[in-house]
């Protein structure tokens, strides 16, 4: 049975629930960006082109691509940065994504245009 985050945090010693406790304040949720940059779900949803429930969810959210990320971000005005961290070394700057594209959009018109070829 899986263990609710309130039981592991009682687990843990006042010393480590105080650094797990101050580094999840130092983490940003993108509502606390885009609340950051004074915008609202609607202005932003707008800007992307989606309607404000798509903002609502997005925002709740714990994993998504990359590039929904970077256009989020980018909506906003800022500019997403990706960077690897590794011991040892230097950090490692991502700057060569592949180019913003809705995934599968060629591959869902392509099979579209060939279901009404077949239908006709």
């Amino acid at each position: 049975m899986a263990k609710k985050l309130e039981q592991i945090m009682a687990g843990l010693s006042a010393k480590r629930r105080a650094r797990v406790e101050a580094r999840a304040d130092e983490l940003a949720t993108l509502k606390d960006l885009r609340q950051a940059v004074a915008q609202t779900q609607e202005k932003l949803a707008a800007e992307l082109g989606v309607g404000q429930d798509t903002i609502s969810r997005l925002e709740k959210r714990s994993d998504m691509l990359l590039s929904t990320l970077r256009r989020y971000v980018e909506a906003m005005g800022g500019e997403l940065e990706l960077v690897a961290r590794f011991p040892n070394r230097n950090p490692v700057i991502i700057d060569h994504l592949p180019p913003d594209r809705k995934a599968g959009s060629g591959v869902r018109k392509a099979r579209a245009a060939g279901s009404r070829k077949l239908a006709a």
